[in-house]
């Protein structure tokens, strides 16, 4: 396993199932609150699943499978990347408690098995923040673009790095490219006198320039670029998603 992934591991299987259960509620209660309407669970990305009934679909660094399990319930065929058994643990019972089924595969994403998983999949989804936890981001993306087959699609959604910027009042160098230690996702959630307990991750920061060049140098025909405000309609760049074909 990759030295930064070891340690990501760790602080993802810290608690994690513990925290989903205290955000999104128990898997039963999010699974109801999923089949109300499975394509508004996907949000802001849902009408970019219209047509994913019968497809393959790779969720990589998936997480508690809150966009996996509505998407099965759309039709698609899920697989499920990621690197903590704890998400894994939660996702699995919210599929179940909706009836479905997914796969999800505790991983390394650089030790995914190209000999059952290359040019596999048709569609390819990551959302939320997902780039800085790899330090080869040329590297990363020669992966996602090798799990495609010919004609396949990939939609990324992550945090917008002026976005980042911005939110830090100047605290964040845009332009560091080191290795640094950080607080997992979800530290936030726990009493302080709690909080001394949780392992760091390990990540990089990267440019938008950076991203764009990555996607394109891995081989992807850029489709499509967007911006996305604040999750409070800050007027800030807070996420993008890009849209390439393969």
């Amino acid at each position: 396993m990759h030295e930064q992934s070891r340690i990501n591991k760790k602080a993802w299987e810290y608690r994690a199932y513990e925290f989903w259960n205290k955000r999104d509620g128990s898997p039963q209660e999010k699974a109801r609150r999923i089949l109300e309407n499975p394509r508004a669970a996907l949000k802001k990305h849902k009408h970019l699943f219209e047509h994913v009934q019968g497809k393959k679909v790779a969720n990589l660094c998936g997480s508690n499978g809150r966009k996996a399990v509505p998407l099965a319930l759309l039709g698609a065929e899920v697989t499920v990347f990621d690197i903590s058994e704890e998400n894994q643990k939660y996702a699995l019972e919210l599929a179940a408690s909706a009836n479905t089924t997914l796969a999800y595969i505790v991983t390394d994403i650089y030790d995914i098995d190209f000999q059952e998983y290359g040019g596999y999949f048709d569609l390819l989804y990551l959302e939320g923040g997902i780039l800085h936890y790899f330090s080869d981001l040329e590297k990363f993306m020669g992966i996602l673009y090798a799990l495609l087959k010919d004609g396949g699609k990939m939609i990324l959604s992550d945090f917008h790095p002026l976005g980042r910027v911005i939110s830090s009042h100047g605290e964040i160098n845009y332009f560091d490219a080191e290795l640094k230690n950080g607080d997992v996702a979800y530290k936030g959630a726990f009493d302080q006198d709690e909080q001394n307990d949780f392992p760091d991750v390990s990540i990089r920061l990267y440019t938008l320039s950076d991203i764009m060049n990555s996607v394109i140098a891995a081989g992807f025909s850029l489709r499509k670029f967007d911006e996305h405000r604040g999750w409070n309609n800050e007027n800030i760049p807070w996420e993008f998603t890009i849209l390439a074909d393969k």
